[in-house]
């Protein structure tokens, strides 16, 4: 009982080593957000990797892709068809994506894949990435009317206001290009009657205004589009509209296609064919559904400003599939936003329709009309270990014809650069709990010195060397608990408010804390993993003990009547 009498009092007494409980409660707090942060970073990471590449990817090696792959996935079939699940084909290709807001033309590198609407889904997560609900439940390429999720899902409390996707679909379509035709048909008359656009639009108060007039601040949210944003300059006399003129489709072989031409004022106007007498309040081009950081981005308010919506058309330019490649120009309606709350795929990845794709790079033969694709994801049944799938195709499929891969194979680079840094950080910050345990060290010797007559009292009283060791062992352990258990309730805290105090941060310096361009998401991923916290406790525990074994020993060793001569 002494022993736990003499621990208390000098826990509360000695001042000196609280120093020491303050460095051990930040080592094991500051791990404990690391290591969470760091694993919440790394599962989100490989879901959204696994989301969108699927278990297993078969690859081809040849530009063109390879023939027929619903015969290549009866084949695949044979050999792992009792371990897999779901397979979808797709084709990829990197693509120049245009579209117009305002009066200014925005373009942004892309990477294209066509996708089949039916098996995608099944085969990847990447109908829970989309903002239609229906979209989620069964993937199309049509047009919804309406129904957009405004907010973002499982959304938190620094979720952007998406308030502009409201009246997106076809209410929008109808509203913007009836405004175009309106204006076009109103510039008409005035050239017809021989009068300017600026002395017409003075002279008649009920005269159509012109489309960026309607997007002026305070003008009612129904009637705004996506051409111009409310904070623009008043245009009076707007530009002529680009109007489609007809001309003769072709494809990469020269063959009619299914596409138009645009009017001068198109800067694409030489490379962009289109369909003639298309008429954008009636129908619709094929569908894409686009990367949310290609058509929007964040205001310092928390609105989101999207320059184009569901229902807009936006221009495509890629490469044909024929030798030497030519550039192929068609235009596709927006019908749904892709949102991974990963970056490099949202500011990168647009999806059409795998026969609408194929059928505009030159991939389907003419006598056959089976068409070519360049990759085939996989998804494999619960619990199957991918990496035997994975070795089976390969011997099947040797690697001069197909490139058989996992996930992890793809990303592996990545994943194990995260994996070092974590393992880095942890032998760093684990130095912070070290030096806390050479501080106790030191104070121990201190306390040992201090009390050597105390020490000899104590034992000429009858107190065994055994006793006196561990008086001062359990004074290190108590420096341990007290010091890693203050270090989780503090490290647990930060994990659990860490987007608050960032926002917080963010709003007083001025600059974003966590930007997701950099670090691929919109919030800081977190995950508390239990046995983490008790390694990390059990540790600084440890390493307080170890600390105060050699002074402790010091003074079990000492002589009662030497130690009372001091």
């Amino acid at each position: 009982m002494y022993k736990l009498l003499l621990c208390w009092r000098y826990l509360r007494t000695r001042y000196i080593a609280l120093a020491s409980i303050i460095s051990v409660t930040l080592g094991v707090a500051t791990m404990i957000v690391v290591n969470s942060v760091m694993e919440g970073f790394s599962v989100e990471m490989q879901s959204r990797m696994q989301g969108i590449l699927s278990d297993i990817v078969v690859e081809s090696h040849s530009a063109s892709g390879f023939y027929d792959p619903d015969r290549l996935m009866e084949q695949i079939r044979g050999v792992a068809g009792d371990q897999i699940e779901a397979m979808t084909p797709t084709v990829h290709v990197p693509a120049m994506l245009s579209y117009r807001y305002g009066e200014t033309w925005m373009t942004h590198p892309v990477q294209l894949i066509g996708i089949d609407a039916d098996t995608q889904s099944l085969a990847s997560d990447f109908g829970k990435y989309l903002l239609h609900p229906e979209n989620r439940e069964q993937m199309s390429f049509e047009l919804r009317n309406g129904g957009y999720d405004t907010q973002q899902a499982n959304a938190g409390p620094g979720s952007p206001d998406r308030s502009e996707l409201a009246s997106a679909g076809w209410q929008y379509r109808r509203q913007r290009y009836g405004r175009e035709r309106q204006q076009r048909e109103w510039l008409e008359q005035l050239e017809h009657s021989g009068q300017s656009p600026a002395s017409e639009h003075a002279g008649h108060g009920d005269a159509p205004r012109p489309i960026r007039e309607a997007h002026r601040p305070g003008a009612d949210a129904s009637s705004r589009g996506a051409v111009v944003p409310a904070s623009a300059e008043i245009a009076t006399v707007p530009p002529p509209a680009a109007t489609p003129i007809p001309v003769s489709d072709t494809t990469n072989d020269g063959e009619a296609g299914n596409v138009q031409a645009i009017a001068p004022s198109d800067p694409f106007a030489a490379v962009a064919p289109m369909i003639s007498e298309y008429d954008p309040e009636q129908e619709t081009s094929p569908g894409a559904v686009l990367g949310i950081a290609l058509a929007s981005y964040r205001l310092p308010d928390g609105r989101e400003l999207f320059l184009t919506r569901p229902g807009d058309d936006v221009k495509l330019t890629f490469p044909n599939a024929g030798t030497p490649p030519r550039a192929v120009d068609a235009r596709f309606t927006v019908v749904d936003f892709y949102e991974s709350k990963m970056s490099e795929y949202d500011s990168q990845l647009i999806f059409v329709p795998l026969k609408e794709l194929q059928r505009l790079r030159g991939m389907i033969e003419n006598e056959t009309g089976i068409g070519y694709a360049n990759t085939i994801q996989i998804k494999l049944r619960t619990g199957v270990d991918g990496d035997e799938v994975r070795n089976r195709l390969q011997r099947a499929f040797p690697p001069q014809t197909l490139a058989v891969s996992t996930w992890r194979d793809k990303q592996g680079p990545l994943l194990a650069a995260v994996q070092m840094e974590t393992r880095i950080l942890n032998i760093l910050l684990f130095m912070i709990i070290a030096v806390a345990g050479f501080g106790i060290l030191a104070i121990f010797y201190m306390i040992v010195v201090e009390k050597t007559r105390d020490i000899g009292v104590l034992k000429s009283l009858g107190a065994s060397s055994r006793g006196v060791m561990g008086i001062f062992v359990g004074y290190g352990v108590s420096l341990g608990v007290v010091g890693s258990g203050a270090g989780a309730v503090l490290g647990l805290l930060f994990v659990h408010f860490i987007n608050d105090l960032a926002r917080l941060i963010g709003q007083v310096t001025g600059q974003e804390v966590f930007d997701p361009s950099i670090y691929y998401f919109y919030e800081i991923p977190t995950i508390v993993n239990p046995l983490t916290v008790s390694w990390i406790v059990a540790g600084a525990i440890l390493i307080a003990v170890m600390a105060s074994i050699m002074p402790a020993r010091r003074a079990a060793r000492q002589h009662p009547v030497e130690a009372l001569r001091v």
